[in-house]
């Protein structure tokens, strides 16, 4: 009888180390905020003009005014491997010294209230506590990132929770939260990805053979209609999963787990755009943002390869080059970004390829490609006693499946060559 696989919610952190992190969070954190504030603090302190306010002194006004000496606190670069960044006050900015500072001991408040009142809070809900001040979301979201690579936290440990936003899709998930609930992932309908902090534990299907990372949501929905996760034409049950776009971090933190956790005999695959933006958003499932280098090691997905759409190859599966997109000036400048990045030589091939056709491709272009029929397919696996004769249903045989269906076993068969 097949065994379905139990698997811990991803963490480099041990047992022991997560019983005595669960025991004491609060005054590791809370010390850290302390201290970072504490130093500002002790600046300000020693500054003239301070001194000059407390001094008994009679001789105070005689003495020669001493130009303050700007107060400076350093955060990390996340841009910079190993580099920080620092600010001063006072400094001439046309919106003012004293703005910067003040959006980051607000956010350093709300941390420090979030961990002392054991109630979670979100980037979103920090933005709308003094939109005045904050202007931008985005203000919020890197001062949060900042703080934790600053001081050297996850996130998590500063009760800072991400907002879900990724799906996945696959009746051989079940996601187990630390209430007590049980998340049944169908074939049909995406499910929400929890945060990290809610899962405790997943369930995997023995028989789970693949999973595929989707780039754009639509995509997702149209293989969760057609129940892609359990086609006939497949050797196995497999996941389909999106974030959506760049992913947030409860989908990155899903798809590190499994990249982790799962046998070697279950490829993690990509499907993207093929421009440089699609790569580079498989890039972050793979090796990480730079934004987020400081939680690489929790967030990355090694095993993820790129499974299309490669703009290369479409010329094979009959896709005329005037189907192909112009790239722009913009891809142009990401790709020659890409170029300089330690990546694959498969992914750099085909940067290179865009470059100098000067053409991209999304994957709806695979609409006009010529592959045979998933019933065709079936038939040859049939011959050779490799998988069941069940026919697939007419919705279910368009070229985004049949191309995917194609790619899928490939990655599936060498694999299991390779385990």
């Amino acid at each position: 009888m097949l065994q379905d696989m139990d698997l811990e919610m991803f963490s480099d952190f041990s047992e022991e180390d997560r019983d005595s992190t669960m025991t004491s969070p609060v005054p590791d954190a809370t010390d850290c905020i302390e201290e970072l504030v504490a130093s500002f603090l002790f600046q300000l302190s020693r500054s003239p003009e301070a001194k000059s306010t407390d001094s008994d002194s009679e001789d105070v006004s005689m003495a020669p005014a001493a130009k303050p000496a700007p107060l400076e606190l350093h955060l990390v670069d996340r841009q910079k491997e190993g580099a920080l960044r620092t600010m001063r006050f006072p400094k001439k900015r046309a919106t003012g010294s004293a703005q910067p500072f003040a959006q980051l001991f607000k956010v350093l408040d709300l941390m420090h209230e979030a961990i002392i009142d054991d109630i979670p809070t979100t980037k979103r809900d920090m933005y709308y506590k003094d939109v005045p001040l904050f202007k931008k979301q985005r203000v919020v979201d890197n001062l949060v990132d900042d703080i934790a690579a600053t001081l050297e936290l996850d996130r998590a440990d500063l009760n800072v929770r991400a907002t879900s936003k990724g799906l996945v899709c696959g009746s051989g998930l079940s996601i187990h939260l630390q209430s007590g609930e049980d998340i049944r992932v169908t074939d049909t309908e995406g499910a929400v990805i929890p945060v990290g902090e809610d899962i405790k534990s997943f369930t995997v299907a023995e028989d789970l053979a693949w999973v595929l990372i989707v780039e754009k949501d639509a995509v997702f929905q149209t293989l969760c209609r057609v129940r892609f996760a359990s086609h006939a034409g497949l050797p196995g049950r497999g996941l389909i999963i999106t974030g959506k776009g760049y992913p947030d971090v409860a989908t990155r933190q899903l798809v590190a787990t499994l990249s982790a956790c799962l046998p070697q005999r279950i490829p993690l695959l990509g499907l993207v755009d093929g421009d440089p933006y699609g790569i580079d958003i498989l890039s972050v499932y793979k090796f990480g943002s730079r934004a987020m280098a400081h939680e690489t090691d929790k967030l990355a997905a090694p095993r993820v390869k790129y499974l299309g759409v490669l703009a290369s190859e479409l010329a094979s599966y009959g896709v005329d080059r005037d189907a192909l997109l112009p790239i722009s000036k913009a891809d142009e400048k990401k790709a020659l970004t890409m170029l300089t990045r330690p990546i694959p030589a498969k992914w750099r091939r085909e940067l290179s390829h865009m470059l100098h056709a000067r053409r991209k491709a999304e994957i709806e272009v695979l609409a006009s490609a010529a592959l045979p029929s998933t019933d065709e397919q079936m038939s040859q696996q049939s011959d050779s006693g490799t998988h069941s004769t069940e026919r697939s249903t007419p919705s279910t045989d368009s070229a985004l499946v049949r191309y995917l269906v194609t790619k899928i076993r490939s990655y599936v068969e060498r694999a299991a060559l390779r385990d």
